[in-house]
Order: structure tokens, then sequence, then C-alpha cells
């Protein structure tokens, strides 16, 4: 067959032309002869012709989208993306309110009770049946149900039933660490409550949603705003605001004033915390929300601003527990729930619902042997019918094995239905010399030295005068000595036998007050305790941590530095579920050998400061004594190797709540840490260690400090004969350790007063701790026992030795001083 004709005007090509090049006078393709009509493009190219040019055009882009360039989508795949996404959340929008149906009220509108266990597994307590009455909206005030509304949602009644913009707001601070936020409504926060349940997980939440939206579609909202304050949690295991009426205010919910109402409406925020009785500590917080919601209330012209103007904080009653939490079972309930709320295990409301099993760490026979050693040692011999004094004595205790960082015991008070705030976790009490370990430990940890280069060491040199003016620091400060007393030069060991405010107030400067902030809080001092500022003066312990915090705090000193998170909760159970736990990894806070070295120092507190009643545990133990601004209380803080303790004695008035001075209390002039607290101490840690033997300490000491003491050899006092005078045990023999003054012969405790031996010129006995040239040679005044050995003549100057200065100190301690003198 002959090949096909070329079409008209097709000119050949010349083989030996190259492509592109056409001779000179040859029309191209397709060329038409002059003033003939150019065909259209189109018409021009065969189909196949324009596919393969657009094929090529894809492959051109497709070459020039190389490298990230090939990551970036089109524009068209957004397009088609942004569609099906839609496309996706309407359909699942449509299913969720076609599936999810409103429910029968959840079992929390009846919530159960939790159930609290002894480490043992034994019961502890059973925390109370739900209070709920319900009313109808009309018997609510019309100022309480908007204080409700400025408090949690003050466009509720022209908003929808839900509002996602808040959720999103709500979801966006939150991750970024703005604090925990609700972007719920009143409706569904109503739906949280009755239908559903307080768990945070995505699944109740969805369903919350729905819910929410079809339940303001087929309800009234003043049928969701009385449900929902029906429903709420106020604390005092108080549901709904008639119950809280009674609870906070002893009267029915038509009684309320707006100031009433509004603060009730504070406690829906944090029952709890803002619970002014229950959390004195709380109260600064509690009245800026109280303030918050009166403020909303003028905003949204719902009270006018004079009558805002003229109202003034409603006192609430005092709290009234269940006649199941009394004792100290009330003290243990509200403490584990703290710690369970505070460490976001569960959230209050949550908690409420009830249905828990939890066991805690408290071990049962030391729980009684902790009350056995206040209601012995101090409660018994308080008469307040005869010594008004005796109103106001209060204590606290906590117990803590530092191994664990579990609190195996916990005194909160007398009795939690008489005296319901907690003793042992308030922060409303100064810490006294308590806080000066702290002060030595962050200086051996930082290598600090004194003003005139000096490594601190126990050794080293101090000025103990009284009223000594602080150099290197540009805040003036010149502190009193306990007494007026000054001491002259003494080493860092003795300053801390006699708890020395001068010396310590001039070391913290010399480490930096910054510094010893950061040990504090490495060892366990939360950053937001109260009055816990870096300055001069924190070296006297102006902080207000609680006995629970210092417990926390010596705990790691105890445990060579290392910080175990304190618990008291070993397990949480619901159903068959367990609830997770946080994680307390145990961490290094200061180096072994700043730890250990504080704590030889107070060692020696206890073998010859003003810590020797505690040598009646019959156990090595490390401790501090400390006695509050006013005297408002007394502290001893103090361990054995294998047990943390802490004891404080508090004075309030048990009718209007006032700190108060603990002067004349159970017939003493003062109460200090090495008496009464001491004493309690040393008879608690004796029972909880009876069962094993005495441990030794094995300290790895900073390069200059004392060598370790020998093992320790036990033995208990005698009881006095007399017990209807308060006094403090003689101190059982011990061993003379190198390094430490020899103990003085005689000492024994005379009512109030103690025998020693007088060394001067005139050698003789004394009776009363002071001679008839004012020189002390030991004795108990009412801060504790206190041993010690001064060397002077008639007059009473004083040469050669001082306690803790080997081989003396000129110009050192002219004389022991009384310990009514000491801390």
């Amino acid at each position: 067959m002959s090949d096909q004709s070329p079409p008209p005007g097709w000119t050949p090509r010349d083989p030996d032309t190259p492509a592109g090049r056409r001779p000179a006078g040859q029309q191209g393709a397709g060329q038409r002869p002059a003033g003939q009509r150019q065909p259209s493009r189109n018409a021009q190219k065969p189909a196949g012709d324009r596919r393969a040019r657009r094929a090529a055009k894809r492959a051109e882009r497709q070459r020039k989208r190389t490298g990230w360039r090939r990551l970036v989508p089109t524009w068209r795949m957004v397009l088609a993306t942004v569609v099906l996404l839609g496309l996706l959340i309407v359909g699942a929008f449509v299913a969720g309110y076609l599936l999810v149906h409103i429910p029968p009220a959840n079992s929390a509108a009846t919530a159960q009770s939790n159930l609290y266990l002894y480490a043992d597994g034994s019961q502890l307590a059973r925390d109370g049946e739900v209070n709920r009455v319900n009313v109808p909206l009309s018997q609510i005030p019309r100022t309480v149900q908007e204080a409700v509304l400025a408090a949690e949602d003050r466009d509720f009644h022209s908003e929808r039933a839900v509002d996602p913009k808040a959720m999103v707001r709500a979801a966006w601070n939150t991750a970024t660490g703005k604090g925990t936020q609700s972007g719920s409504t009143i409706t569904q926060q109503y739906v949280k409550n009755y239908y559903l349940g307080q768990e945070q997980t995505i699944k109740r939440k969805v369903k919350e949603f729905f819910i929410a939206i079809k339940l303001g579609r087929e309800k009234s909202k003043d049928y969701i705003l009385e449900g929902y304050l029906n429903t709420s949690y106020f604390g005092r295991n108080a549901y709904g605001i008639q119950a809280a009426a009674q609870a906070y205010y002893g009267k029915d919910v038509d009684k309320l004033t707006t100031a009433e109402g509004a603060y009730l409406a504070t406690l829906l925020n944090s029952p709890s915390a803002f619970d002014v009785v229950a959390h004195p500590q709380s109260r600064e917080r509690a009245l800026a929300r109280w303030n918050y919601v009166l403020d909303g209330m003028v905003k949204k012209q719902w009270l006018p601003a004079a009558e805002r103007a003229a109202i003034r904080f409603p006192e609430p009653g005092k709290v009234r527990p269940a006649a199941g939490l009394s004792g100290q079972r009330g003290y243990l309930v509200e403490a584990v729930k703290d710690y369970i709320v505070d460490h976001k295990i569960l959230d209050e409301k949550t908690l409420a619902e009830g249905g828990y099993r939890i066991t805690t760490t408290i071990d049962k026979r030391r729980q009684n042997a902790f009350v056995e050693a206040v209601d012995e040692t101090m409660v018994s011999k308080l008469d307040p019918e005869k010594n008004k004094a005796d109103r106001v004595v209060r204590a606290g205790g906590v117990s803590i094995d530092p191994a664990t960082g579990k609190v195996v015991a916990m005194y909160g008070g007398i009795d939690y239905t008489k005296q319901y705030v907690n003793n042992a976790t308030r922060h409303d009490y100064q810490v006294a010399s308590t806080f000066k370990p702290f002060v030595f430990a962050s200086a051996v940890e930082n290598d600090s030295r004194t003003q005139d280069g000096r490594l601190i060491t126990p050794n080293t040199l101090y000025n103990g005068d009284n009223k000594r003016r602080v150099v290197g620091t540009r805040t003036p400060y010149a502190p009193e000595n306990e007494g007026q007393i000054s001491y002259g030069n003494i080493t860092v060991n003795t300053a801390t036998d006699l708890s020395v405010n001068a010396v310590f107030a001039q070391m913290v400067v010399d480490v930096g007050t910054a510094k010893v902030k950061q040990t504090a809080i490495g060892l366990g001092i939360p950053e937001n305790t109260p009055n816990f500022d870096a300055g001069p003066a924190m070296a006297l312990g102006t902080m207000q941590a609680s006995v629970l915090d210092m417990t926390q705090a010596y705990a790691t000193l105890a445990d060579h530095g290392r910080y175990t998170p304190y618990t008291l909760v070993e397990k949480i159970e619901k159903g068959d579920d367990d609830v997770h736990l946080p994680d307390r990894t145990p961490k290094q806070a200061i180096s072994r050998e700043a730890a250990d070295t504080t704590t030889s120092m107070l060692v020696s507190v206890v073998d010859n400061g003003t810590g020797t009643a505690a040598l009646a545990a019959g156990h090595p133990a490390a401790g501090k004594t400390g006695t509050g601004e006013l005297d408002r209380s007394a502290w001893f803080a103090a361990y054995t190797p294998d047990l943390v303790t802490v004891v404080s004695m508090m004075g309030q008035d048990p009718d209007t709540g006032t700190l108060e001075s603990l002067y004349g209390a159970l017939g003493e002039a003062r109460i200090g840490g090495g008496g009464y607290p001491a004493r309690i101490w040393a008879q608690y840690t004796k029972s909880a260690l009876e069962n094993s033997d005495p441990l030794d300490f094995d300290l790895d000491l900073q390069p200059g400090a004392a060598a370790s003491p020998p093992p320790f050899v036990p033995s208990s006092p005698e009881p006095p004969e007399d017990e209807s005078t308060p006094q403090s045990p003689a101190p059982p023999s011990r061993p003379n350790r190198p390094g430490r003054p020899t103990p003085p012969t005689g000492g024994q405790d005379q009512g109030g007063r103690s025998q020693g031996q007088n060394q001067g010129q005139n050698q003789g006995q004394t009776t009363g701790g002071q001679t008839p040239e004012g020189d002390t040679t030991g004795g108990r005044g009412d801060a504790g026992t206190s041993a010690g050995t001064s060397t002077g003549t008639t007059g009473g100057a004083t040469t050669g030795s001082t306690a803790g200065i080997p081989g003396g100190a000129t110009g050192g301690l002219r004389s022991r001083p009384s310990s009514e003198y000491l801390e």
C-alpha cells in the first residue's frame, strides 16, 4: 500500500535540514499564503498532540516541585481536605446528637461514702453520707441566684447550652500552663453533676456536650438553674444550696443575705480551699474570690454599687463534722483528702462522689502511740477551769519514715469534733529556730565562706553578741538573742546547741538568702509557703510552714540529703479499678556531706544543747528546738536514723481563732521547744521504735567537721516521783563523745530547776541551776532541759572550756545561760 498523501500545503522537509530550520522561501508547516486567514490553534493541532503537551507541562511542574516544595500541598489538596473534615464533623455531630440520649440521674445524686483504711487494711473511718435537700428555685433569693451566676456563668440567660469558644479557650489555657480552667456553662456543669460524673475523660466530655445541647433545647433556663443549685457541691459534705446554707450559716436558703449567697457562690470554685474556717491560710484567696463575685454582680447591674460598698464579709459558722470522724479520724481523713486533691489524683468533686476504697500509709500502732504520748505528756496536765492559759493550748505532730516518705502517724488536735483545724497541716505559725539547720546545710552545700573568707564548718567561729549588726547586706538588721544574752566568739556547733540568733542571721547573709531559700525548697519546703521571704530574718524561721512540711524537710536531712516526696496514700480503688498515684521517685536534693554534717550538729543539740529531753527516747537522735514569735508556738523537730517526727505546741483562742501566746500555760512561765514538745517526741519515739534496736548515725562529714560519734549506749531515766508538777526528765547517762564537753555531774531535775556543779575558785554544789555569782551550770527552765559546764572565777568571768569549742575560745561564752533563755 502506498503512503498516505500529505495534507494540502504541507511541504516535505529536506532530510539534510536540521529540525526547526527551514530553507529560505519555504513556509512552515501549516502556514497559509498571505491574505489567507489563520485557522484556530485547536483546529490546527490534533487532540493527541494537545494531551501530550498538557502531560509535558504537568511533568515540568513536578520537576520544579523538588525538595521541601513536594511537602507543601496544593490548593486543591487543601480545599479537598477542608471539605472532607467539614463533612466528617457535621456527620459526627449529627450522629452524636441522635445516638446520645438524656440518661437517668447518676448515682452521684445520692453519692456513696468513701472507706479509709489503715496501712494494715483495718478500717480507719468512713466519711458521712451525702447531705442534700432539694428546694424549688422560688425559695432561693434572687440575689443568691445572681451571685452564683456572677461566679460561674454571667451570660447564662442569654447564651446557648454550650460555648465552644470558651471550651477551646479553657483547653488552650490549660495546655499552655495558665492553670486548669473550665470552659463549661452552667448547663454543662448541671449535666455533669446530675447525669454523668466528675471523671476527666474524653468520653464523658463528649456525652456532656450532646446532653447539654439536648437539655438546652428541651428545658427552660429556670429548670436548669434550679437543678444546678440543688446538685452542686459546696464543701462540708453539703450538696445543694439548702444544705450549704445550713452547713455554713445554720439557716434555710430563703434567709440568706446577698453577702452570704456570694460566699456560698465563692465555694463552688474550690469548696475546701475556700472554707476560711477549715483552712484559715486560704482566707486571702477566698476573700479575693468573694469580692470578684460581688463586683461581677455590680458589673451585670444586679447589685447597686452603693449597696455593694456597704457589704462586709459574712463569717461562716464552725465546722460540724460527723460523729464518725471524732478523735483523730477526722484529721486523718481530711489530710488524706487534701493530699489526693492537691496532688491531682482526683478532683474534689470526683472524690466527693464516693465509692472509693482508700488505703492510707498510717501505721495503726504508731498512730495510737502518738495520741498516747500527747495525752499523757500534755493533755492530761491541762486544767482550763483553773488556769485560763490552758484554754489556748493546741498540739500538732507528724511522723515520717525517711526511707519511704510514708507518713506513719499524725496528730491533728485534741478531737476533730472540738478543734476542727488540723494543727499538723495548718500554715499560720512561724517555724522559728527549726529553720536554722537549713541555713547551715546550704552553707556546706555551696562551700560558703564568712565575710573574711573562712570556710563555714561546725568549728567556724562567729560573733554571737546580742543585737550585733549583720554585715554584708543593705537591709539593716540586728536581731536579739533569746534572753538578750551576748556570747562573744563561739563556734557554729555551739551556736546551734544554744540557738544563737546573731550567728545564724549573719550566716544566712554569708551564704546568700536566695541560696538558702533554694536549699530549703529542695529539702521539701513548698515554695509558696506564707512569709517565705529571702531576707536576713528568714534564718530565724519567720516563714509559716506546716508541721507536715517541716517533717518532710527533716526527713530529707535524715536520709542523707535524698528527697522522697511524702505520701499519705498507699492505694486507691473503685470497684475493680486502681486509681493511678503520682510518681515519687527520690532525688538527691543536697549532697550527703551537707546533710550529714548538719545531722552531726543536731546530734550535739540533743546531747548538749536545748534538746536533751529527747534522750529519754533511748535512741540516738538529732534535733532542733524552736520558739515562735511572742511564744505563740514551740517546736521540736528531730529524727533517729529510721524515724522523723516533728511536734509543735501552739496557742489559739478557741472562741475567736486568734493566735495567742503560750505564757503561763501548764503552769510554766514559758513553753519552749525543749520542754513539752521534746518530751512528747521522746515518749512517742520510744514507743514507735520499741521493737527495733537503737541505730547510730552513719555520717559522711564535711572536711574539718568533728568525727562521727561512737556507738550510742541507751539508758532510760527514772520517772519523777511527783507527777503533779510538769517536769522534764533528767537526761540518761550517755558516753562522752569526741569533741563534745563532759556532761556535768548532778543535774537531776528538781521540779523545773536542776542541780549542777559550779567549777570556779569556790567549788561547791548549787541548787536551782544558778550560782550566787551569776554563773549557770546546766538546769532546766521552761524551754527544756540543758546541761553544760562553766569554768570561771567567783565574779563569773570565764576562761577555758566552752561547750562545742575544743580547747576553749578566748572571749567566748561568759557563762552558760539559764535554760529559760534558750530555745
